[in-house]
């Protein structure tokens, strides 16, 4: 018999279902669920980790600060997913390379970091998620470092804005200005949160509102 915990992680985690029945109840017997309020910072650049999450609701934001305090997000954890920086965190045993902080109120699943090693070292089904995720996670952020390095997107992005706009609103989506640019919805969404973040433009349902001064 499966206890309430296990439930609870293979309705969000349905890839758990098929690992082992003693791995999935060691899991859930050595993990704890939490709820962390919307804007806590999970990890700050440099710390250790001791255990690992795993979101099953609420979004995470990963992003590294420039010393003169400028913030690029990484990506974005959300339902389903864990961080793979986190997880590098704890193969390395060194620090938590960037900073991790909740968008939203967010319940997430704690697992030990030895149980965690030990579940990708014995469950090829673990392990296969684990990897599954690292390449994702590699290709959106290798699309950043090109955006960053070769092209201004950012900048390119918000010309773009001002150049659709009427009276500074413009309504499109994402994968929209996405197919323009050449890009991925994904780096879209990521840029349009920033430039929010920095008090550029507000953003809702299929409308994006440029703000004056910017």
């Amino acid at each position: 018999m499966l206890s309430n915990n296990s439930h609870k992680l293979t309705e969000i985690f349905s890839f758990l279902k098929q690992v082992p029945g003693e791995l999935l109840e060691e899991l859930s017997a050595k993990g704890q669920f939490r709820h962390v309020a919307k804007e806590t910072h999970l990890y700050w650049e440099g710390d250790s980790c001791s255990h690992i999450a795993f979101v099953l609701e609420g979004e995470i934001r990963v992003f590294k600060t420039s010393e003169s305090g400028r913030e690029i997000t990484l990506y974005e954890i959300g339902p389903g997913e864990t961080c793979i920086l986190n997880a590098s965190c704890i193969f390395s045993g060194q620090g938590y390379p960037a900073d991790a902080v909740t968008l939203t109120d967010s319940n997430i699943f704690l697992v030990p970091a030895g149980v965690f090693q030990e579940a990708v070292n014995s469950s090829a089904v673990f392990r296969s998620f684990v990897f599954s995720l690292l390449s994702n996670r590699l290709i959106t952020v290798f699309q950043l470092i090109e955006e960053v390095v070769f092209g201004n997107l950012e900048k390119r992005l918000l010309e773009y804005l001002e150049e659709k706009s009427e009276d500074n609103v413009l309504e499109t989506t994402h994968q929209s200005i996405a197919n323009n640019l050449g890009t991925s919805r994904e780096v879209i969404s990521r840029l349009l949160k920033d430039l929010e973040r920095q008090g550029k433009l507000a953003l809702a349902r299929s409308k994006i509102t440029l703000c004056e001064g910017r």
